[in-house]
């Protein structure tokens, strides 16, 4: 990179996500070299601008230029991608956590085209540098927040960056691992670790810029250079005291006296927000709480507790909140608060401890108790395919408020909360802070006199936060409703009457902002809420907690920040160039296999998935092979005899004693013979005329009637064929012994024999057919929520922003599924042989080579449904319809693709199942080897480059 150049210029650029516009026309030089910010709410497109510079996202319209690189140019992009680092936003988002801190670490380390030992000694660095190393072995999904994010930060870093974008790194993130979060990033970026000859190569190499995006704006103050956004455009830019300094240059200049007032970031960006977005927007001021009579708590806990299997949630959780208070809890993603609010409303069951609302003790089927109570769940949780009025209609319908009063009271809440304006568009369209605002309107329309609230400011901007807050002081103050609120800003939970501070599950202190502060001598809440962490974090260092390291450890990380690990081989080095080239090369087998090798840690990890893997063909096998039997035996049938005759009962002997048929009681009537019938109890009836006997004797052809069900015609003609062979088995019985008699018939006979399956068993040809039935449609399936689940997780950004290439994604990933395919394979056909007791007569070499094929095939299969499918449920019905179907209907199963006509042939033929049929029921029936089936294993193999083409060019290297 040029010397002074930006870390990345952007001009002209705009993105849309449908008719949502995401950014607008945006111009910035983001400088090197330093600590740069976007700062700005959820919604303002600050994560859209990161996946832009980072390549992760595709241009619409517009230049972006990071590194001195063209990232709307492919080849450009290939080669810088190495040069960066891209965190997504989310806790642990780039992770994979049924793996190691270590094996998650190795795995990006190999996505960059580092060998074992310069991987081993990066790996050890980072975790030494960031305290992970005592826990290297422990699965990522089992640490706190902020050990995943550091977990991030490792993965992020292996490949020695000269460019790290970091997408809201520490949201919902405790305090005190916010601070080592960012105390680690200074570390590394002012220790500048690359500077050993390994990471170095022979290229001197400039400061590691770190581009950032935060809604913390105490977090932007220690950044270096910021960039305020709203509604995708940039309100100002400059270190914080420019970006302060121009807030209060607009307030003065625009006249409203307003400049004066801003000597923070978060005052300042309310300042730079446009005229009609900020309003008579004003500080709020929170009145003084009165007392809401003498009655009882409005609730009140105490050693309440809830476990999840292993896992302890909410541990002992003791707190009291008086009527008309504004309560809140304070804490990190994950620490209980949630489980605590969803067992005060009746939603979660507690393991232990007491729970009373109002005084009396919390029962989720009394539901007088629990109208009292209001809930506004964390995520956006109401109909979006509603209009406003038709929500809040719904809900007061579900609250069973009268029609009149109804009305009234969404009349009120509409003008109240400013949603007037908005009644008839839809839920899904309004802003985010409308769409709080209408969350709050609807769990308070029955009047409840508790409103608890689930983090309901989250990424919600400052000014539609404050809005938010004035209605919640003024439901306290003036209706004495008591307000539970949850929540991870420092600045709203100074606004409560009192708040407890969690983490672990634990409440550390419950008592007034005010009091937490002076009882630490701390200089804000935040300072208090770390020191409370700390003194939790030395109380349980000998327990190894996951959640904080012990103050020793710390101590040792910043002795640790100026030494070079021991331990760590730095001979050898590789330069820079040759580390470029290993990484932007365009194929792989170490990528390839590291993509293998995770998926196949990833499928032995998880028991449930691997149990279906192994088991689920195995169980289906048994059902198939036994349920589609198209054998016709243990006919029901009943004889109305109305001769009664030696000759006769000798007919019905004769019947009877076939394997084919299972005689039932006598019929007497027609009437009986029909009930019988149509209640399916029987499927044949024969009916005996009477004289039978005696016209038999006088050479007369006495007509017998076999009534048959002819519900199910294939059925019902087999057993007509069975009953007339036994007829004309009793004839020529009867006339072998009487030679005086006249054969009714002619003397011509036809016999038949069978080639293949001489026992006409249909178990012969309908296990051989499960086979590729099994083989087609579970691996398949498997393999296409291997992919989907990584779009539905997020982790597929590590094929967007690392150098791994898509024939390496989708040939690493298919791997591990063929392999397991395999298995399931051996393992059908030793159930086919030993339990079905179906003999293998052919090659089971050429079977073999046929079922790799067609298990290449199949999972290739997968890999094209979920390239283009973006959930797993839409992935699993969509492999089920495109596999199964086709298989059992135009594969020849029960008719010979021969015997098709048009489109449907056209479908056999171009089907691969259509091929290993013939392979599995010739290697199995007609002892058929290589020579006689290599024309159909051709076939199979040349099914394998089209649907890995097709796959590539459905599976994308950015998003859109």
């Amino acid at each position: 990179m040029k010397a002074d150049a930006p870390a990345a210029r952007i001009a002209n650029l705009s993105h849309r996500y449908g008719k949502a516009e995401a950014l607008s026309s945006i111009n910035l030089a983001i400088p090197a070299g330093c600590m740069a910010g976007l700062i700005g709410p959820d919604g303002v497109g600050k994560s859209s601008l990161l996946a832009l510079i980072g390549g992760v996202r595709k241009i619409q319209s517009g230049q972006i230029v990071t590194l001195d690189a063209d990232m709307s140019n492919a080849s450009h992009r290939a080669k810088t991608c190495p040069r960066i680092a891209y965190m997504p936003q989310g806790l642990g988002k780039n992770l994979y956590m049924s793996l190691t801190v270590l094996e998650n670490v190795d795995f990006f380390g190999r996505l960059f085209g580092q060998q074992r030992e310069e991987r081993q000694w990066r790996i050890n660095e980072l975790l030494e540098s960031t305290g992970l190393a005592p826990f290297k072995n422990r699965p990522a999904g089992h640490l706190s927040g902020g050990m995943k994010q550091k977990l991030g930060l490792c993965c992020a870093l292996i490949h020695d960056p000269d460019l790290l974008i970091l997408d809201e790194p520490t949201t919902g993130v405790d305090p005190l691992s916010r601070r080592q979060f960012w105390a680690l990033i200074e570390r590394i970026r002012s220790r500048d670790f690359r500077n050993n000859t390994l990471s170095r190569g022979d290229i001197e190499k400039p400061a590691m810029s770190v581009l950032v995006s935060t809604a913390y704006m105490e977090e932007a103050q220690r950044f270096d250079w910021l960039a305020a956004m709203d509604d995708g455009q940039v309100l100002a830019t400059g270190s914080p005291e420019e970006v302060v300094g121009e807030a209060r240059n607009r307030g003065n200049g625009n006249g409203n006296g307003n400049g004066a007032s801003v000597n923070n970031l978060d005052e300042a960006y309310i300042q730079l927000l446009p005229e009609a977005k900020r309003g008579s927007h004003k500080n709020l001021v929170i009145p003084p709480r009165t007392t809401h009579g003498d009655g009882p708590a409005a609730i009140r806990t105490k050693n309440l507790s809830k476990q999840f299997g292993d896992f302890t949630a909410v541990d002992n959780v003791s707190f009291e909140i008086s009527r008309g208070e504004i309560f809140g809890f304070v804490g990190s993603n994950g620490c209980g608060k949630t489980t605590t609010m969803k067992i005060l409303t009746g939603l979660l069951p507690a393991s232990s401890g007491q729970a009373e609302l109002f005084g009396h003790s919390l029962d989720a089927s009394d539901l007088a108790t629990r109208k009292r109570v209001g809930f506004m769940s964390q995520g956006f949780s109401l109909y979006s395919e509603l209009s406003v009025l038709q929500n809040l209609e719904l809900h007061a319908r579900l609250f069973h408020l009268p029609k009149t009063k109804a009305k009234a009271r969404i009349d009120r809440l509409m003008s109240r909360f400013g949603l007037s304006r908005y009644g008839d568009d839809l839920a899904s369209q309004l802003p985010l802070g409308m769409r709080q605002r209408l969350s709050l309107a609807v769990a308070a329309i029955h009047e409840p006199e508790i409103l608890i609230l689930d983090e309901p400011t989250s990424g919600v901007d400052p000014v539609a936060r404050d809005s938010f807050w004035q209605l919640l002081i003024e439901l306290s103050r003036n209706e004495g409703v008591t307000i539970f609120v949850s929540t991870h800003f420092m600045n709203e939970a100074e606004r409560c009457d009192r708040i407890s501070l969690m983490h672990a599950g634990k409440v550390l202190i419950t008592d007034s902002p005010k009091a937490i502060i002076d009882s630490r001598h701390a200089q804000n809440l935040d300072d208090a809420f770390v020191a409370y962490l700390e003194e939790y974090s030395q109380k349980t260092a000998n327990q190894d907690n996951q959640d904080q390291f012990d103050q020793k450890e710390l101590h040792d990380q910043e002795k640790r920040q100026d030494q070079t690990p021991s331990g760590i081989n730095h001979s050898a080095p590789a330069s820079r160039q040759q580390k470029q080239k290993a990484q932007s090369s365009a194929f792989s087998l170490l990528r390839l296999f590291a993509y293998a090798r995770r998926e196949t840690l990833e499928i032995t990890r998880d028991p449930i998935r691997l149990g279906f893997s192994l088991f689920g063909t195995l169980i289906l096998m048994f059902v198939l092979g036994y349920g589609i039997n198209m054998d016709v035996e243990d006919i029901p049938f009943a004889v109305f005899d109305q001769d009664r005759t030696p000759q006769s009962r000798d007919y019905i002997q004769n019947i009877a004693g076939s394997r084919y048929f299972l005689k039932r009681e006598n019929i007497f009537s027609d009437q009986e013979m029909d009930a019988r019938m149509r209640s399916a109890e029987l499927s044949l009836a024969l009916e005996i005329p009477p004289n039978f006997g005696k016209d038999l004797g006088r050479g007369r052809r006495p007509e017998v009637a076999a009534w048959v069900d002819g519900t199910m015609p294939f059925r019902a003609q087999n057993i007509s064929a069975y009953v007339q062979g036994m007829h004309y088995r009793y004839l020529d019985h009867l006339f072998s012994q009487n030679p005086g008699l006249t054969p009714p018939r002619n003397g011509i006979e036809i016999q038949t024999r069978y080639r293949y399956n001489q026992d006409f068993k249909s178990l012969y040809a309908m296990v051989p057919a499960v086979i590729p039935l099994l083989l087609i449609m579970i691996p398949a399936m498997l393999m296409a929520l291997g992919v989907v689940r990584e779009k539905e997780l997020g982790s597929i950004t590590n094929l967007y922003a690392t150098p791994v290439t898509r024939l390496e994604f989708l040939l690493g990933k298919q791997l591990p599924y063929i392999g397991l395919g395999m298995v399931n394979f051996f393992s059908l056909v030793l159930l086919a042989i030993y339990i079905f007791a179906v003999p293998l007569k052919g090659s089971l070499l050429t079977l073999s080579i046929g079922a790799l094929l067609y298990l290449t095939t199949t999972t290739g299969l997968g890999l094209l449904m979920s390239a283009f499918t973006r959930t797993q449920i839409a992935a699993m019905f969509g492999t089920m319809i495109a596999t199964l179907l086709p298989a059992v209907t135009f594969s020849g199963l029960t008719s010979p693709v021969s015997s098709l006509e048009g489109v449907a042939y056209l479908i056999g033929k171009l089907y691969p199942t259509t091929y290993f049929l013939i392979i599995s029921r010739g290697t199995f029936t007609k002892a058929l080897e290589f020579s006689d089936l290599y024309m159909h294993l051709l076939s199979l193999l040349a099914f394998i480059p089209v649907i890995t083409l097709l796959s590539l060019m459905l599976l994308k290297k950015q998003e859109k």
